[in-house]
């Protein structure tokens, strides 16, 4: 009796302890704060100030430091930087030239960034702050980012223009010209091909599936055009009743696709094999943002900005399950392994 009773009581533990190991970072807009929330308790730790507009938010390569973007409307021009282990802001970092920041990703020890109000991307290198690359869209509202695992394909939204921008790593080689000399090994450079997929109006917010296969994109008209990204084509338009689509999210494992809208009062839960709706989750009263899916998938957080709190979901029993008040007006989240 007594070794059930310790192992039952085991058992409690570990989601907890599993929890602990990692904190919710939480952009709040009309807080003008990231807010570190405990993994465990789901208590705000600290709120930092991050400045003007804070959109979105990411972990950079040391672990120990959050970028956040201040957006603007895409004509602000720094990045926020915060040290999360002593739950500070550090010196914001600018990126002029190129304005209104928004999407960020991390590809090793490199930080990429939407320029909406330049129509690019840009890298940036966090331990020297300075901008390496520049890779123009020449489209409207360029968004949101993400690269490949080998660094080979970076993807970007350009909600402005309806249209998806694929950028492939490729040697570039001078062309030769008949009858004159072969130009010279040194000429050969690495360079990025462009290409611009159509999708629907609108088009903001998308998901890469974990094996890198497949892209969704959630349009306007509450359609989710499916990308193959190996053949850079347009496969599928999924009739998923999204209208509005704002964020889209794979689960770790790759089952599930996550959807939030603008207006919408549903977590929208899609099966990523079948194409299928499996459930919409009640959670919010007058739309929600930005999706955080904890690494080992039993929870997903979603930002509610009207409502003013984070819904906590469930993603085994598909429930919210818990409201986390962040501050005012939250949008976007990361995960801290600490």
């Amino acid at each position: 009796m007594r070794k059930r009773l310790l192992l039952t009581m085991l058992l409690a533990i570990i989601p907890i302890a599993a929890h602990a190991q990692g904190a919710l970072l939480v952009v709040t807009k009309q807080s003008h704060a990231l807010a570190i929330v405990d993994g465990a308790t789901l208590q705000v730790l600290a709120r930092v100030p991050i400045g003007e507009d804070p959109h979105e938010v990411i972990v950079g390569p040391d672990e120990k430091t959050a970028y956040v973007s201040n957006y603007g409307e895409g004509t602000l021009h720094t990045l926020a930087v915060v040290d999360l282990p002593g739950q500070k802001a550090l010196p914001p970092i600018d990126l002029t030239p190129l304005r209104g920041p928004h999407g960020l990703t991390l590809h090793n020890e490199t930080l990429w960034f939407t320029a909406e109000g330049s129509k690019a991307l840009g890298t940036l290198n966090p331990v020297t702050r300075q901008v390496e690359t520049v890779l123009g869209t020449g489209q409207d509202k360029t968004h949101l980012v993400w690269v490949s695992k080998d660094g080979r394909k970076v993807v970007a939204s350009n909600a402005g223009s309806g249209t998806m921008s694929v950028f492939d790593r490729i040697e570039q080689k001078p062309v030769p010209v008949p009858g004159a000399p072969l130009p010279p090994a040194s000429y050969t450079a690495l360079g990025w091909r462009h290409t611009l997929i159509p999708v629907g109006k609108a088009a903001e917010g998308f998901a890469v599936s974990p094996d890198e296969q497949e892209l969704w994109v959630g349009n306007e008209d509450g359609t989710i055009s499916i990308i193959n990204l190996a053949a850079e084509k347009l496969e599928a338009s999924l009739a998923a009743d999204v209208r509005g689509a704002n964020r889209l999210k794979f689960t770790p494992d790759g089952h599930l696709v996550l959807v939030t809208t603008h207006t919408g009062k549903d977590l929208v839960v899609i099966n990523a094999h079948t194409r299928k709706l499996i459930k919409r989750i009640p959670i919010e009263q007058h739309g929600a943002s930005g999706i955080q899916v904890q690494p080992d998938g039993t929870r997903a957080f979603v930002a509610c900005p009207r409502d003013h709190y984070v819904a906590v979901v469930d993603l085994h029993q598909l429930r919210m399950v818990a409201k986390i008040d962040a501050g005012r007006e939250p949008d976007g989240l990361a995960w801290w392994t600490r």
